[in-house]
């Protein structure tokens, strides 16, 4: 499952998976390494003011074994979903590792959420156990119905309230032995959430082999990682796909060590001072992120940067960033593409030849990605279409959790459809053209706008509400709301902040909408649908007036 070579398309036909009969993400990532190299370092935390600290592989291994005997004690068992609401953190790994040596699913969650679109995640998920730390719980004591699957709450922080359990009490007592669950490819390990273009969000449910299906990927944007020196991190919080699929995981895989801390909120300045003081080659940084980055003055003059490969996805990067990369940092960005269900399947690799500004990249080894027409038919080169990708696959999803109907929609035929529509050119690059579906990517972030309307429509002077995205130069997109008032209601600037707020207190810090417009009415379908192609094309031509006003 690992590349290496000269040639793309050398590397690219060779390629052969090598899918074990047993295989644990747990142990592949902790437990194999602690045994083979006790004190090889696993994670690193940067400390901004004092010294970094440096874990072990053996380190995680006894943290992540007593975490698991304790929760065995808790009648935690193979199948049950634990969720985690966590920054980045040691604590944070050793959750996952010890959720998947102990044959459990594990449920990451965003530490941005607010009480309403945690407690639609936990339920839907069922989640039995949640560890967390003193911001999540109070987050989860504004839930106003009962989690009827939920056990117990574990608090890391010292001094939990509100009856939590204290991770390190309960840790304390545990043995660090502990004897992994046989577990297989195909064995239920992770939740991921995603959201849909109408509804509520989705759980995309993943096999332990989805790690195993991500390595050729990373591999191929970190140019053929692990390489002596190498050390990677990104700013991407580790509940989302990007953060824990395309850096923490894989990386721990491989050996590589990963960064982590000091940052509870990007800064520019201090991801340059992180990377230049823990000597990080290899990032993951999102093209929002970059684009924060380039107003930074002369920052290879003024950080030490160790440098080897930077990898970026999650939305368009653009020509004017990976010249800023190439000029200043002397950086070829790789661009990649994914989705939650079926991530990096497509990616560049300057060290292989392919990268071209514009594309997402070729085909990643192992995959079979192509545009296909509303039939699933393949198109030909030059016609555009949407991405798909040929069932199966090992880094695809096994499913959506509890919800057979939104998983058969996802496929026509062999393909898997993704709903990003983009053409192939006669050299096998992939153009990224735009999404035929409803999803909001807010800086990388897939935002589904039936989640944002509901909240909408949750304040009392909200009748109706359409949500979409509308392009944004830094953020990729913005949320802009229509909204239809209450009779009695009266529109004005308090109003629109106040509604802003209702949303961004309910779903999360960076999930609201940034503009709001009120109209008299919502065109709608004959069967009730709305119809928000007619506000995106409004949106839309909001932002290019405003941008053509910009350069005249």
């Amino acid at each position: 499952m690992y590349i290496s070579g000269n040639n793309f398309d050398d590397v690219f036909n060779h390629f052969q998976w090598q899918m074990p009969e047993q295989f644990n993400m747990g142990v592949a990532c902790c437990d194999l390494h602690a045994d083979a190299t006790p004190q090889k370092i696993a994670l690193i935390e940067w400390c901004p003011d004092g010294d970094a600290i440096k874990h072990s592989f053996l380190d995680l291994k006894n943290a992540s074994n007593k975490f698991a005997n304790a929760l065995a004690e808790l009648g935690f068992s193979q199948g049950d979903r634990l969720g985690i609401i966590l920054p980045q953190s040691f604590e944070t790994v050793t959750c996952h590792i010890a959720t998947y040596k102990s044959g459990g699913i594990a449920v990451p969650l965003a530490r941005l959420f607010a009480a309403d679109a945690l407690e639609y995640r936990l339920r839907t998920a069922g989640v039995s156990i949640v560890v967390t730390n003193r911001n999540g719980l109070a987050k989860l004591a504004e839930i106003k119905n009962p989690l009827t699957d939920l056990k117990h709450i574990i608090c890391i922080d010292d001094n939990a309230l509100d009856g939590a359990l204290s991770y390190g009490d309960i840790c304390t007592k545990a043995s660090s032995e502990f004897t992994p669950i046989t577990t297989a490819p195909d064995t239920p390990a992770l939740i991921i959430f995603t959201s849909g273009t109408t509804g509520q969000p989705k759980g995309a449910l993943h096999g332990h082999r989805v790690l195993i299906g991500h390595i050729p990927g990373v591999q191929m944007h970190h140019e053929f990682m692990p390489q002596q020196g190498d050390c990677a991190w990104t700013p991407a919080d580790w509940a989302w796909a990007g953060g824990l699929l395309n850096i923490l995981m894989p990386c721990l895989h491989l050996g590589v060590p990963v960064v982590f801390g000091g940052l509870d909120r990007f800064d520019p300045e201090k991801a340059f001072q992180l990377m230049s003081e823990m000597k990080v080659a290899n990032a993951f940084i999102p093209p929002t992120a970059l684009r924060l980055m380039k107003t930074v003055n002369a920052p290879a003059s003024r950080f030490k940067l160790s440098l080897r490969t930077i990898g970026s996805g999650g939305e368009s990067l653009g020509q004017d960033t990976y010249d800023w990369a190439e000029k200043e940092l002397g950086i070829q960005i790789n661009e990649f593409y994914g989705q939650t269900e079926c991530n990096l399947v497509l990616s560049s690799c300057a060290k292989l030849g392919v990268l071209r500004r514009g594309a997402i990249g070729k085909p990643v080894p192992g995959h079979k990605v192509s545009i296909v027409d509303d039939n699933g038919v393949p198109c030909p080169q030059g016609k555009q279409g949407q991405i798909a990708i040929a069932h199966p696959d090992p880094v695809m999803f096994l499913g959506y959790w509890q919800d057979e109907e939104a998983t058969k929609n996802k496929f026509i035929n062999e393909w898997m459809i993704t709903g990003d529509q983009a053409i192939m050119d006669e050299d096998g690059y992939f153009r990224f053209v735009g999404r035929d579906d409803d999803i909001i990517n807010y800086a990388g972030y897939r935002v589904g706008p039936g989640e944002i309307e509901d909240c909408l429509i949750s304040h009392p002077a909200v009748s109706l509400a359409v949500a979409v995205g509308k392009p944004d130069p830094l953020r990729s997109e913005i949320i802009k709301a229509f909204i239809v008032l209450q009779d009695g209601f009266n529109e004005s600037e308090s109003l629109s902040k106040e509604i802003g707020a209702h949303v961004k207190f309910r779903m999360a810090a960076n999930i609201y909408p940034r503009e709001i417009e009120f109209v008299n009415s919502i065109p709608m379908t004959t069967t009730g649908k709305v119809i928000r192609r007619h506000f995106r094309e409004q949106a839309k031509a909001e932002a290019e007036k405003s941008a053509h006003s910009d350069i005249i």
